[in-house]
């Protein structure tokens, strides 16, 4: 596996967030995300037309907090939520989740170190503070879920999440590349997560580059050792950007919050 290639300008550039722009942190509300990565994404944003996009199982205002005052095109829940370069927002209608908040606040009342996330469309059970309580998080949601076709299981670094089924970050790429600006242009997805895997299915048969950030298994072709490695990366494509072509015209100007 290899490191990826500079970015080109004819790319469409999607980012997952936790784990790939910004290191994991014991909860999903202590990450810090240094000024200059802002600073750096609005840069690439306008280098790149318009064409890049934030892909993350967290919530789109959580990452608009977290990145204010930038507001970028964003698959927000893995794909349930989705801005487009316009602004306009798309979301499923929430399932009825309440079961499952019952369930997993039980879990958490009963065992130390876990952590119930509740999301517009989804519920996450966070056990970073107890590694080893995987797989009793795992059978209980499984045993939950067992007739609910409308549901799914999804298994991320340290965390179980229960969302509407059908929706991934893949089907979101795949949306993001059939509008403007991103229709027409070469897709780069980097990712940490097995969660990741659908969005790396996506854009390598379209000719694009899938970059695993960090270890284990992956179908991406290419890989990146840690966030300070996608920043590296990032902060390079951004100066080889501003040095060679413009742009395509036409491409939206980063939106900021008032």
């Amino acid at each position: 596996m290899q490191k990826p290639p500079r970015l080109t300008p004819d790319a469409a550039l999607f980012l997952d967030f936790d784990g790939t722009l910004v290191a994991l942190a014991e909860t999903p509300e202590a990450i810090e995300v240094p000024p200059a990565l802002v600073a750096l994404l609005t840069d690439l944003h306008g280098l790149l037309g318009g064409a890049l996009a934030v892909v993350s199982g967290r919530q789109i205002d959580v990452l608009d907090r977290f990145l204010a005052p930038l507001r970028l095109p964003a698959a927000g829940e893995h794909g349930v939520q989705r801005r487009d370069a316009e602004g306009d927002m798309q979301e499923q209608r929430p399932p009825d989740l309440a079961f499952v908040l019952d369930a997993c606040n039980d879990l958490a009342g009963a065992h130390k170190g876990l952590l119930v996330e509740r999301k517009h469309s989804a519920i996450a059970l966070h056990y970073r503070m107890a590694p080893d309580l995987g797989e009793v998080c795992r059978d209980a949601l499984v045993r939950l879920l067992d007739d609910q076709p409308q549901l799914e299981l999804l298994h991320g670094k340290f965390v179980f999440e229960v969302k509407p089924a059908g929706v991934n970050k893949g089907v979101a790429i795949d949306a993001f590349m059939r509008e403007a600006p991103f229709a027409g242009r070469v897709p780069v997805f980097a990712g940490d997560d097995t969660t990741d895997e659908t969005g790396f299915a996506v854009v390598q048969p379209r000719g694009g580059i899938a970059i695993k950030v960090g270890s284990g298994p992956t179908q991406a072709l290419h890989r990146l050792d840690s966030t300070l490695a996608v920043y590296e990366w990032l902060l390079e494509a951004r100066d080889l950007l501003a040095d060679g072509p413009h742009p395509r015209p036409g491409g939206p100007r980063p939106e900021t919050q008032r």
